[in-house]
């Protein structure tokens, strides 16, 4: 696995080297079904969370805007890596976008107006849990938009795309790739656990029926909006951990950043003021069950 690197006379005075964060993994950190071993995982997985708390910092330092789209089927993994992305990071500076069912008056709207406010300002990560690739994907499959909607919507991504890198955006795109069995399985999975039974709604075993037509669907959207300016990488998520440390690793390698983490600070002891603060018996306290 090679690194993305950048010569450091490059960056800014001051920073410290470009940070090192490939670490491959051996035949000795795998299952015999090809799996990546747990304790391999979690290793690595705690490694690539401090890089990204080094990238969150160097983003914000140099008012870097960066918007990262997840797409994929359902069961795929893309909320399981938004998720390992912001355990450590800050979500003032790297948050997510999941935006819901237009409402009757968004649907009036340029298809991408309702997009573009959540894109990211200076010093900002934005993590797009699904995006306005729904038109070409789950409204074309569903019949949720028309032929000629979803037609203009593959004229004119490309366009919008390479506008927002023009402004200055990095856009990164990841579509994560689940094979049919494996969907299954989750779904199946799914099914068997009250606690989770909620993941499972109608549209997405609609989905699972709908497979073809997805793959469809993708092959279509590739054609069209896989460009220069903004590529598409695919990340076979069969195996889920490999696909986060993977898509973490890939984040990292596309931004040239050094290690600026604050040094650390001086810890103020308590101001003594005179004051006298009321009982604490007269407020109310939640039980003490443990």
């Amino acid at each position: 696995m090679s690194q993305h690197i950048t010569p450091v006379s490059s960056l800014p005075e001051g920073a410290d080297d470009l940070v090192s964060y490939t670490t491959p993994a051996g035949p000795e950190h795998y299952k015999k079904d090809g799996q990546l071993k747990k304790k391999f995982y979690e290793n690595e997985l705690a490694r690539l969370q401090e890089e990204l708390v080094k990238l969150q910092y160097w983003v914000a330092q140099q008012e870097l805007r960066v918007a990262i789209i997840f797409e994929g089927r359902g069961t795929a993994g893309k909320g399981g890596v938004i998720k390992r992305i912001t355990e450590r990071t800050s979500a003032r500076s790297v948050r997510v976008a999941a935006l819901p069912k237009p409402t009757e008056r968004e649907t009036t709207q340029w298809y991408f107006q309702r997009y573009v406010s959540h894109l990211p300002a200076a010093g900002e990560i934005v993590l797009f849990d699904r995006s306005w690739y729904n038109r070409s994907n789950v409204e074309w499959v569903m019949g949720f938009c028309t032929e000629d909607e979803h037609q203009e919507f593959l004229r004119s991504c490309p366009e919008f795309e390479r506008m927002l890198v023009r402004s200055g955006i990095t856009l990164l795109k990841y579509w994560f790739s689940v094979s049919y069995e494996e969907q299954r399985k989750r779904f199946e999975s799914r099914n068997r656990e009250p606690l989770k039974r909620w993941k499972l709604s109608d549209m997405d075993l609609e989905e699972h029926r709908q497979y073809v037509r997805y793959s469809m669907a993708k092959d279509m959207t590739f054609q069209y909006t896989d460009i220069k300016q903004a590529p598409w990488y695919v990340v076979p998520s069969d195996d889920k951990r490999r696909a986060r440390l993977n898509t973490i690793s890939h984040i990292l390698s596309q931004v040239d950043y050094a290690d600026v983490t604050p040094e650390p600070v001086a810890i103020p002891v308590m101001e003594d003021i005179p004051y006298m603060r009321p009982p604490f018996q007269e407020q109310t306290f939640v039980d003490q069950i443990y």
